[in-house]
């Protein structure tokens, strides 16, 4: 974070990220909430 000198510049860079994933991941709202749990529990049990 210190290689930021402007505040600006570290709010592009963290944006960037995000708009991908949301992008790619536009059926998450197809999702149920305790299929989301389970998927979650599955990765942290690997």
């Amino acid at each position: 974070m210190r290689r930021f000198q402007r505040m600006k510049t570290l709010k592009k860079f963290a944006l960037v990220p995000a708009s991908v994933h949301n992008h790619y991941n536009q059926d998450h709202h197809l999702n149920t909430r305790q299929n989301d749990k389970d998927l979650r529990s599955a990765a942290l049990a690997e």
